[in-house]
C-alpha cells in the first residue's frame, strides 16, 4: 500500500502518514461489508437500536478527542470541531429510532392480504469530502447502519483521521467487525472501485459536480443507486424593508464559516439597490470582527484553508487587480491564511458565477423582487440561501422563486438532522438527513398473499 502525509494546515507540520487502500485490499473490505452486513440485518430492530445508541455514546464520551483530532488535520476552530463532533453523537442519536420504524404498509387488494417491507440494500459505499468530515460522514454511515446495511467509507485523502476514529470508536462499542469501515485511499483507486464492484449497491458522494457526475454516469452500467450533494454558489437576499443591522451583522457568518470550505455558503451577497451603500457601511466592521487566527484558541472564529493546494486555487480568484472593497485580518507566516475578502463585480464575473469555496464573498446589486430571484437562479447550482425581509408575504414568494433545496428566512441556518437537506440543478440528486434518510438506503418489497375467501 503506498501512503499519504497528513499536514497540519495551521502550521504546516507533518502529523502522521496514513496508509492508502488499493483495489484489492478495497474489494476485501467490500467482501467483508457483505459478509457482516447479512448478520446485521437479521438482528431483531431492537438490538440494531441498541448497537447505534451504544455507538452515540461513545461517541459523546470522545467529543473531545474527536474535536482536537479534527483542529489538527482539518485546521477547524476547536468551538467548531466540538460543534462538529458532537453532531456525529446527535445523527446517530436520532437514527438509532429508525429500525423499530421502518413501517411497511398493508395495502387494501381483491382475493387476499397485501404488504410492503423496506429491506436493506446491503454494501453502500460512502465518498466523503475534506470540509466536514465527520458530519457528512454521520449522515451517510447513520441512516445507513440503521436501515440494515453495511458501510463502506472513503474519506478525502487530506482528511482522513477524524473517521478512521470513528470506525475504531464504533467497533469498540461493539459494532459487528466489518460493519462499517473506514478505507483512506485515492478517489481514482477506492472511489472508483465503489462505483464498479458490484456488491456496492448505492454510492453517496459530496464533492464536486464534476466528480459527481462521473459517480453518476459510472454508476449507470450497474442501475446503481446514487446520492449527490455536490456544488453551491448560494445568495443570501437582502431587501431594503429587512433589519438590515442584524442582516449585515450575521453576513459573515453565514459565508466565512469554515473558512468559506462550505457548499451552503452564502458566497453571493445580492442586496436591494436602495439600501446597497448603507449596507456596505455595516458589513466592513462585521467582516473586520471576524476573529482569524490558531484554531486552538477558544476565541478563534475561523481557521485556515485545508491545504497549499486549495490556497493556491482560492488566491486564484483575487489577483492584485481585483475589485476589493475591504479585507478582514489573518496571520502571517505558516499555514494556509487567507483574509475575508469582499469583491464587488459584475453580475458575469467568474467570482460572481463560480464556486471559489474560501473566505470570499461577492455582493451584488439588485432592482426589485423579481430581479432579486432572476439573479439569485442566474447559476447552474441551487443548493441553499437565505431571505433577508420583514414582509412575509414576500418571504414565501421569493421562497418559491428561488431554485435551491434548503432556504431560510432571516437566518443562516441550512443544515438540521431532523430534516431533509439536498439541492437543485447541479448541486445535486437525492435528500439527505430528515426522518426519510433511511428509506433512501432501502428497496420496498411488496408481498401478496392470497387468502380464501370464507364460504
Amino acid at each position: 500500500m503506498s501512503s499519504y502525509t497528513v499536514i497540519n494546515p495551521a502550521t504546516e507540520e507533518v502529523v502522521t502518514d496514513v496508509e492508502l487502500f488499493d483495489v484489492a485490499g478495497t474489494d476485501d473490505a467490500i467482501a467483508r461489508a457483505a459478509d457482516a452486513q447479512k448478520a446485521w440485518a437479521r438482528r431483531a430492530p431492537a438490538e440494531r437500536a441498541q448497537a447505534l445508541r451504544d455507538f452515540a455514546a461513545a461517541v459523546d464520551a470522545n467529543v473531545e478527542a474527536l474535536a482536537r483530532l479534527e483542529t489538527v488535520n482539518s485546521g477547524h476552530p476547536i468551538g467548531q470541531a466540538r460543534w462538529e463532533a458532537g453532531h456525529v453523537r446527535d445523527v446517530l442519536t436520532y437514527y438509532s429510532a429508525a429500525p423499530e420504524r421502518l413501517f411497511g404498509k398493508q395495502i387494501p387488494v381483491a382475493g387476499g392480504l397485501d404488504v410492503t417491507f423496506h429491506e436493506p440494500l446491503g454494501v453502500v459505499g460512502v465518498i466523503t469530502p475534506w470540509n466536514f468530515p465527520m458530519t457528512i460522514a454521520a449522515w451517510g454511515f447513520a441512516p445507513a447502519l440503521a436501515a440494515g446495511n453495511a458501510v463502506v467509507l472513503k474519506p478525502a485523502e487530506w482528511t482522513p483521521l477524524t473517521s478512521m476514529r470513528l470506525a475504531e470508536i464504533g467497533r469498540e462499542a461493539g459494532l459487528p467487525d466489518g460493519l462499517f469501515q473506514v478505507l483512506p485511499g485515492h478517489g481514482s483507486v477506492v472511489g472508483d472501485r465503489f462505483v464498479t464492484n458490484q456488491t456496492v449497491r448505492k454510492v453517496v458522494f459530496t464533492g464536486s459536480t464534476a466528480v459527481g457526475k462521473k459517480i453518476m454516469a459510472g454508476s449507470a452500467e450497474q442501475v446503481k443507486r446514487v446520492t449527490l450533494e455536490l456544488g453551491g454558489k448560494s445568495a443570501n437576499i437582502v431587501f431594503a424593508d429587512s433589519d438590515l443591522e442584524k442582516a449585515a451583522a450575521s453576513a459573515p457568518a453565514g459565508v466565512f464559516d469554515n473558512a468559506g470550505q462550505d457548499c451552503c455558503a452564502r458566497s453571493r451577497i445580492l442586496v436591494e439597490r436602495s439600501v446597497y451603500d448603507r449596507f456596505m457601511e455595516l458589513l466592513e466592521p462585521a467582516v473586520n470582527k471576524v476573529v482569524v487566527g490558531d484554531p486552538n484558541d477558544e476565541a478563534t472564529e475561523m481557521g485556515p484553508l485545508v491545504s497549499a493546494k486549495h490556497h493556491a486555487s482560492v488566491s486564484s480568484y483575487v489577483p492584485d487587480d481585483s475589485q476589493v472593497a475591504f479585507r478582514g485580518s489573518a496571520p502571517q507566516g505558516p499555514g494556509y491564511w487567507f483574509p475575508p475578502t469582499v469583491l464587488t463585480p459584475g453580475r458575469t464575473d467568474r467570482t460572481a458565477t463560480e464556486e471559489i469555496f474560501g473566505p470570499v464573498v461577492t455582493v451584488l446589486p439588485f432592482d426589485d423582487e423579481a430581479d432579486a430571484v432572476s439573479l439569485a437562479n442566474a447559476t447552474e447550482y441551487g443548493l441553499s440561501g437565505s431571505i433577508w425581509t420583514r414582509d412575509v408575504g414576500r418571504a414565501l414568494r421569493v421562497s418559491r422563486g428561488v431554485e435551491a433545496g434548503n432556504l431560510s428566512v432571516n437566518s443562516h441556518s441550512s443544515v438540521r438532522y431532523s430534516t431533509p437537506f439536498g439541492g437543485f440543478k447541479q448541486s445535486g440528486l437525492g435528500r439527505e438527513l430528515g426522518p426519510d434518510a433511511p428509506l433512501s438506503f432501502t428497496d420496498t418489497k411488496n408481498v401478496f398473499i392470497a387468502v380464501e375467501e370464507l364460504s
